[in-house]
C-alpha cells in the first residue's frame, strides 16, 4: 500500500519530512569491478581477434580477461573444495580454461565474462535491498521533544526515549516512538503501517506508531515502547530475518548439478587413466579423454534450461513486468496461493468522489452541493479534500475563493463561500441528531465500505458526499485468473478496516478477507497457507507489504504506487501496474518450464548418442564438437521461441 511517507512532500521541508536514501554504488561493489574489467577487456580483444590480428595483440587482452573475471570464482571455487563441495564457480573457471587448453579461447573468455557479470547482478541486487532495509529506519526521526516532569521541552535522540516519557508531536512531524495519545488531536498519516488510504484522526487514547507522519494538530504522546521494539524496526526486523531464512533457491538443472559434474569428471579421469594403465598409447587415450569431456560437458544442458527462462524474462519486460533473475521466472510457475494487498494493489490507492447526495430539502442540485464542498475544502491538504477537489474540476465547475477558511483535526473544514458559511466534515461532529435524513445517508454510505462527509450550509447539513479508493481496471478479471491458475481463490490482506474491505472483496470475488492487519499479522497469514503446503505469491505495494513479500514463495510489488522497500523485496515489479499482467507471468513461467523439459530431453539424447559413440567406437574430435555445439544451438534456438510477442498472448488467461 503506497503513502505519503514514500513521496516527496509537497508541505515545508524539514528534517524529517523525507528520509534520505542510503544507496551503494555499483562500483563500491568488488564484484561489480570485476565484471566490468573483465567486460571492458574482452570487448578491446574481441575485434582484434576476428580481424586476424597477430597473437601478441589480442592474446594478452583475454588473458587479462580470464584473471579479472575469473580469479575471484576460482577463489571461492577452491575454498568450497576444500570442504569437499564442488562448486560451480570453480567449473566455470576450468570449463573456460579447458576451453582456451584445445585453441576454444574466445569462448573461455566469453563464458568468464558472463559468470562475473551474473555474479556481479547478483550482488547488486543483493546491494539494493539491504539499502532499502536500512533506509526504512530513516522513516523514524532522530531526534524528539521530550517533555520533561517540570513542562519544558527537551530535544533528545529518539533511540535514547524510555517507556513511559512524553514526546511532543508538532504539525507535519514524524512521530519518534511508539506510543499512545495523551494529549491534542490530529490526524496522521501511517499508511506505511496498516495500509490505511486515508489518515487516521488521534486522540486522547488512540496509538500512534513510530515513522508515522502528523498532520495539522499537535500531539503529545506517551511512550509505550522501547525504540528497538517500534512496529517499523519490527518490519525491518522481519524482512531481514525473512531473506534470511528463504530457503536457498536453485533452477532445475542446478539440483542436479553436483552430482552431474562429479560424475563427467570422475567419468573422464577413468577414461584417460584406465587405458594408460592397459598399455594404450598417450596420445589416443588423451584424444578420447578430450573428445568424451567435450561431448558429456553440460553446455547444452546448461542452456536447455536458460535461454526459455531469460526469453520469458525478456517478454515480461516488454510488457512490463521486471522479474529479477531466472530463478524467480521459474518459481512464478510453481505458486498454488495468492495472497493480494488492497490499498495501492487491487485498488489504485487514491481517494475519489463516489457519490453525491444532495438533501431534498437543501433546494440543491449535484454540481451546486459539489461547488460549496469544493470551495470550502480547496486550500485544505487533506486526501479527502483533494478527492472533492479533483472532482469538482473534473466536471467543470468554477472554484472560487472561500474566506475565514479553518481546519480542525479529526473534525473539517470550515469557511465563508459565496457569503455563506459552509462546514465539511465528519458525520459524528457535524450531526447530532442520528434520526437526521443526512444521518441516515451518511450511514449508508459507510454501511457501503465508503468514507461519508457532510456538507452544511449556514448551520443546515444539506447533503453527503462519499468517498472510496477506486479499484483498479482489470481488478476482477485478474482476481479470477489467479484463482484458476493456482487452483484456489486468492486471499485478501489488507489493514484497512474489514467493512471496506469486505466491499471490495466482494467487487473482485474474494471470499477469504482478512483485514486490520499490521505486518507482522500478514507475514502470519502467509506462513500459516506455507505450513498448509502452500506455495504462496504475495502481491503488494507498500512498506507494509514488504515483510510478507519477503517471506512469500514469490513476492510482485506494483511499481508506479509501490514504496522502495517494496519494490527491492519483491523478486518481481509489475512497472505499469496493470494486474492483468501478472497471470500472464505466471502462465509465461509454466510454458517456460515446459520448453526447460523439452530442451533437458534434447540434450540429454545427444549427449548420451554422442558419449555412448566415443567410448564404443571412435568418436573424431571435430564431430563429436559439432555434435556437442549442434546440441548446444539447438536447445537454444529452442528456448528463445518465448521471445516473440505471440507468446506472450498465448500465455494470456482466456476470459471467464
Amino acid at each position: 500500500m503506497s503513502s505519503v511517507l514514500d513521496r516527496p512532500s509537497t508541505a515545508a521541508a524539514g528534517p524529517d519530512r523525507v528520509p534520505p536514501r542510503r544507496r551503494t554504488r555499483i562500483l563500491a561493489l568488488p564484484e561489480a569491478r570485476w565484471a566490468l574489467a573483465a567486460l571492458g577487456l574482452f570487448l578491446a580483444g574481441l575485434p582484434l581477434y576476428l580481424l586476424d590480428a597477430p597473437v601478441w595483440l589480442w592474446a594478452p587482452l583475454f588473458a587479462a580477461t580470464y584473471v579479472a573475471g575469473g580469479w575471484e570464482p576460482g577463489r571461492e571455487g577452491l575454498k568450497a573444495l576444500k570442504d569437499k563441495t564442488l562448486d560451480v564457480d570453480l567449473l566455470m573457471v576450468v570449463a573456460a580454461l579447458g576451453a582456451a587448453a584445445i585453441g576454444q579461447v574466445l569462448d573461455g573468455a566469453l563464458l568468464i565474462v558472463i559468470f562475473a557479470t551474473s555474479g556481479a547482478l547478483e550482488a547488486i541486487a543483493t546491494a539494493r535491498t539491504a539499502d532499502s532495509v536500512r533506509g526504512l529506519l530513516d522513516l523514524a526521526p532522530e531526534t524528539a521533544t521530550r517533555i520533561a516532569d517540570d513542562g519544558t521541552e527537551q530535544t533528545v535522540p529518539a533511540d535514547s526515549l524510555a517507556v513511559g516519557d512524553v514526546v511532543l508531536v508538532r504539525p507535519g512531524e514524524r512521530v519518534g516512538a511508539d506510543g499512545r495519545v495523551v494529549d491534542g488531536a490530529s490526524e496522521v498519516d501511517q499508511a506505511t503501517i496498516t495500509g490505511e488510504p486515508l489518515p487516521a484522526p488521534k486522540q486522547p487514547g488512540d496509538e500512534v506508531f513510530a515513522g508515522t507522519l502528523n498532520g495539522s494538530g499537535a500531539l503529545r504522546v506517551k511512550v509505550g515502547r522501547d525504540p528497538s521494539e517500534s512496529v517499523i524496526a519490527r518490519i525491518v526486523a522481519m524482512v531481514e530475518e525473512a531473506a534470511e531464512t528463504k530457503a536457498p533457491t536453485q533452477l532445475f538443472i542446478e539440483k542436479v548439478e553436483q552430482r552431474y559434474s562429479l560424475g563427467m569428471v570422475a567419468a573422464t579421469l577413468l577414461i584417460f587413466v584406465v587405458p594408460l594403465l592397459l598399455g594404450a598409447d598417450l596420445h589416443s587415450t588423451l584424444l578420447r579423454a578430450m573428445t568424451f569431456m567435450i561431448v558429456a560437458s553440460p553446455c547444452a544442458v546448461v542452456l536447455a534450461t536458460m535461454p526459455p527462462l531469460l526469453s520469458a524474462m525478456a517478454n515480461a519486460g516488454r510488457h512490463g513486468v521486471l522479474v529479477k533473475s531466472a530463478v524467480v521466472m521459474e518459481r512464478l510457475g510453481q505458486i498454488d496461493a495468492v495472497a493480494l494487498d488492497k490499498t495501492g494493489t487491487l485498488t489504485e490507492g487514491t481517494p475519489r468522489l463516489t457519490d453525491l447526495r444532495p438533501l431534498g430539502t437543501s433546494g440543491l442540485g449535484e454540481d451546486e452541493l459539489l461547488h460549496f464542498a469544493a470551495v470550502a475544502e480547496h486550500p485544505s491538504e487533506h486526501p479527502l479534500a483533494r478527492a472533492v477537489v479533483d472532482a469538482a474540476r473534473a466536471r467543470g465547475l468554477a472554484l472560487t475563493t472561500a474566506e475565514g477558511f479553518s481546519s480542525t483535526p479529526g473534525t473539517g473544514v470550515t469557511a465563508t463561500v459565496d457569503g455563506r458559511a459552509v462546514a465539511v466534515g465528519s458525520p459524528a461532529r457535524l450531526l447530532d441528531d442520528p434520526t437526521h435524513p443526512a444521518a441516515v445517508l451518511a450511514a449508508e454510505l459507510e454501511g457501503g465500505g465508503r468514507t461519508a462527509v457532510v456538507v452544511t450550509l449556514d448551520g443546515h447539513p444539506v447533503g453527503v458526499l462519499g468517498i472510496a479508493d477506486r479499484l483498479r481496471p482489470g481488478a476482477a478479471t485478474a482476481t479470477r485468473a489467479l484463482a484458476g491458475l493456482a487452483g484456489r481463490t486468492p486471499v485478501l490482506l489488507t489493514g484497512d478496516n474489514p467493512r471496506a474491505a469486505a466491499r471490495l472483496a466482494a467487487e473482485v470475488g474474494i471470499t477469504d478477507v482478512r483485514a486490520g492487519l499490521l505486518p507482522q499479522d500478514k507475514v502470519a497469514a502467509v506462513r500459516e497457507l506455507q505450513n498448509g503446503g502452500a506455495k504462496v505469491l504475495v502481491v503488494g505495494d507498500g512498506v507494509n507489504d514488504a515483510p510478507a513479500l519477503a517471506a512469500a514463495h514469490t513476492g510482485i510489488a506494483m511499481g508506479r504506487a509501490g514504496s522502495d522497500l517494496a519494490l527491492e523485496t519483491a523478486d518481481a515489479v509489475v512497472v505499469r501496474d496493470e494486474l492483468a499482467t501478472i497471470p500472464t507471468v505466471v502462465n509465461l513461467s509454466r510454458r517456460a518450464r515446459t520448453l526447460v523439459i523439452q530442451n533437458l530431453v534434447i540434450a540429454g539424447t545427444f549427449i548420451t548418442a554422442l558419449a555412448v559413440w566415443d567410448l564404443v567406437g571412435t568418436l573424431p574430435l571435430p564431430l563429436g564438437v559439432a555434435g556437442h555445439e549442434g546440441s548446444t544451438v539447438l536447445v537454444g534456438l529452442n528456448g528463445l521461441r518465448l521471445l516473440a510477442d505471440g507468446a506472450w498472448q498465448r500465455a494470456r488467461p482466456t476470459a471467464r
